[in-house]
């Protein structure tokens, strides 16, 4: 069962020239790509969010709690590539996506013929590897919208990563070099990580937003949902 699902009663966007209905959407792309900041606006204007990194959370709530009842935020449980318990916090996080995307499909196939109730997905960087069949899912319920970003951002979100690490599946893109401190080999490796990845996101996505688009001064949530609406008939 999903428990954790925020939202509100549908409202018009203010300055949209139309009514928004019954908009399905998914935001894919880096993490501090923006993902989470513009969900959080559709739910403003009355979409029901889908936060898949609070409901892998929720799944993972008994390794996330320490001894002393206090709780570890999700990069703080995963850690570092280069730490021993990696590779299995790795595995267990994918799982517990695959677990979170399938149940969000399956209230997406059973809400399909409700016209009142607009969805944003806010998926995580790694929501890519959760399989072709789930993606291909995800583009048949769901509008997917790429947040890209610009090569130049990447060392601001490579700077972020190491101060306050979040959940990174390296999926084999690190290695580390015996001449190498771990932070530069993290540095090395991130960018070919950033290049697989938008290969892939670009491959599911029905529409890419370019970030200096979303910076731009009056891009707002009419912009992006008309953006929207145009990939939703092409």
């Amino acid at each position: 069962m999903l428990s954790v699902i925020f939202g509100g009663q549908l409202k018009n966007v203010e300055g949209a020239g139309k009514s928004f209905r019954a908009m399905r959407i998914s935001l894919i792309g880096m993490a501090g790509s923006g993902k989470s900041s513009w969900s959080m606006r559709l739910v403003e204007h009355g979409f029901r969010r889908f936060c898949c990194d609070d409901l892998i959370a929720a799944k993972l709530n008994a390794e996330l709690t320490r001894p002393d009842g206090t709780t570890m935020d999700l990069g703080q449980w995963m850690g570092f590539p280069y730490e021993p318990h990696y590779r299995e916090r790795e595995s267990k996080y994918l799982a517990c996506e695959i677990e979170v995307v399938t149940e969000i499909l399956d209230y997406l196939e059973s809400r399909k013929n409700n016209p009142e109730e607009n969805i944003v997905v806010d998926t995580t960087g790694s929501v890519i590897y959760t399989g072709e069949n789930i993606l291909r899912e995800l583009r048949q319920y769901t509008t997917v919208i790429y947040l890209s970003i610009r090569p130049e951002v990447r060392e601001q979100l490579l700077k972020a990563y190491i101060s306050r690490p979040h959940p990174m599946l390296w999926r084999n893109v690190f290695s580390k070099k015996s001449e190498e401190t771990e932070r530069e080999a993290l540095a090395r490796c991130y960018p070919r990580l950033v290049v697989a990845r938008e290969r892939l996101y670009e491959q599911y996505a029905h529409v890419t937003i370019d970030y200096y688009r979303r910076s731009e001064e009056g891009f707002g949530v009419r912009e992006l949902l008309n953006q929207v609406s145009s990939a939703a008939w092409l």
